[in-house]
């Protein structure tokens, strides 16, 4: 069988997508699958599940007559958008992984603060004691007395399916949310953490 490279499987996949008519939809869960598909591709089998290279390093053999051919892949304006967009489904679902551990979840919420509302070091002080206390960064706890759930204990937690539906399993939902809550009701982090202080709850 002819070893055709990967990039030119995805291209011709992307060419052959981009040629059939169909709704908006379709599109969108034919890249979901195509993104899995990638990232599945370059992961690597280990005793502990699946291991994502961060470096690929090739070894050649020492040659002076060695020579490495290449191939030059033309893209039109399409596909290059579609392969743009599949880049940015890609990092969502890295920080989508990354957030479902406390450490990672405290990264992302920094970042979504300083990009989205240019809090400072201070204000993450604040939301990190603020959701320690809360949930100490789990997005799977609960309270089954009051029914709060996440990492923001959002109270009911349905009031998050206006960030998105899937706040069951998506911390970064439930960050969104929470931050959005904060600057809605008390304007910074700080102010909600001095509420939450005089009152047990924010």
């Amino acid at each position: 069988m002819k070893n055709v490279p990967a990039v030119a499987v995805v291209v011709q996949f992307v060419k052959n997508i981009s040629a059939l008519k169909r709704s908006r939809s379709t599109v969108a869960a034919l890249w979901a699958v195509v993104t899995s598909l990638l990232i599945l591709a370059m992961a690597q089998p280990s005793a502990y599940g699946l291991e994502f290279p961060m470096t690929t390093q090739l070894n050649l053999p020492e040659s002076k007559n060695l020579t490495i051919k290449t191939q030059v892949i033309e893209l039109d304006q399409s596909v290059s958008i579609n392969i743009s967009e599949m880049a940015i489904v890609a990092t969502l679902a890295r920080q989508v992984e990354l957030a479902r551990q406390p450490m990672g979840a405290k990264m992302v919420t920094k970042n979504l603060m300083a990009d989205e509302y240019n809090w400072g070091d201070d204000q993450y002080s604040c939301i990190n004691r603020l959701w320690t206390k809360e949930s100490h960064w789990n997005y799977q706890a609960h309270n089954y007395r009051s029914g709060a759930h996440g990492i923001a204990q959002a109270l009911p937690a349905s009031k998050m399916e206006v960030i998105s539906d899937d706040w069951r399993t998506n911390p970064v939902t439930q960050i969104k949310w929470g931050l959005r809550y904060i600057d809605l009701r008390y304007g910074t982090p700080c102010e909600a953490w001095a509420k939450a202080k005089r009152s047990h709850y924010y």
